[in-house]
């Protein structure tokens, strides 16, 4: 359950920004996340609350796709999960060790994104407007257990095609526009373990605004709105469909010519169904060519 309503929370400012190809990124990062998950009133869960610490390493690598600038992504989650309702008029707890779903992406500059070198990009003078796409990944690979309604992983294959609009609106300001889909696979193993478990598609929507402190240094403002994602267990639907929006922040520092540190920190502003967390994080990133 921790791990079904995250999908649709993300928020990625300048995920979009055009870089030289064959560029190599390596990204550890740690979050910590704590709140409340508000879940269909049918379940016999109340007070349903839960922390989460996570600890990710991540790789991207950048390179030349008939001419324009592609990134594979690729992040790889260990959590240490602890949650806690009231079942049944009966107080529990639970503690989750494991793997959570990895993700992978392929990502395209199709607009303003042609692949260029190290040299070249250079010379290049930086287009004022990005389009991109991508198409996200994320198979059940995390920890799951059939008879468990808590688990870090999510038993089933999810997929998210989005579009990008990354609009320069002066030399210190960025615009950055996404539109997304996450579709979802059926989990035929859901509790207790023989429970066909269907979920619609959930739309979202991120804009982030963000502002160049100095040479690599930047800080933003994200916002998401994410809707839909009702499901069901074999045939009999629930009343769980999110309309939620999160808000958060973000800053990024050097810490050399090849590396940068990561703050950011999110919030439900706007919560139906679902995750209503407050997440801080921090990465650290090291490139080279």
């Amino acid at each position: 359950m921790l791990g079904t309503w995250g999908n649709a929370q993300d928020l990625e400012p300048r995920a979009y920004i055009r870089i030289p190809i064959n560029a190599n990124v390596i990204l550890p990062g740690s979050s910590y996340s704590k709140g409340k998950v508000l879940t269909d009133p049918t379940l016999p869960l109340k007070d349903f609350k839960a922390s989460v610490e996570t600890f990710s390493l991540g790789y991207a690598h950048t390179f030349n796709l008939f001419g324009l600038t592609a990134q594979a992504f690729a992040v790889l989650p260990f959590c240490f999960a602890h949650a806690s309702a009231t079942v049944n008029g009966q107080f529990q707890s639970v503690d989750r060790t494991g793997l959570a779903d990895m993700r992978a992406r392929l990502s395209v500059l199709v607009l303003g994104g042609r692949a260029l070198t190290r040299s070249e990009f250079v010379k290049k003078k930086k287009p004022n407007t990005i389009l991109g796409t991508s198409l996200t990944v994320q198979p059940p690979t995390g920890q799951y257990f059939p008879d468990k309604l808590v688990n870090l992983g999510t038993g089933r294959w999810a997929f998210k095609p989005e579009l990008a609009l990354s609009q320069s609106l002066s030399k210190r300001w960025l615009l950055d526009v996404y539109t997304a889909v996450w579709l979802f696979t059926d989990n035929d193993s859901y509790f207790t373990g023989n429970a066909l478990r269907s979920q619609h598609a959930i739309g979202t929507f991120q804009s982030h605004i963000s502002y160049n402190i100095g040479s690599f240094a930047w800080a933003a403002f994200n916002a998401t709105y994410y809707f839909g994602g009702s499901s069901s267990v074999d045939g009999v639907p629930n009343d769980d469909q999110v309309s939620n929006v999160r808000l958060g922040t973000t800053l990024v520092l050097p810490t050399g010519k090849r590396s940068g540190l990561k703050f950011a920190f999110s919030t439900g502003a706007l919560v139906i169904r679902g995750s209503d967390f407050s997440t801080v994080s921090v990465g650290w990133s090291y490139s080279w060519f």
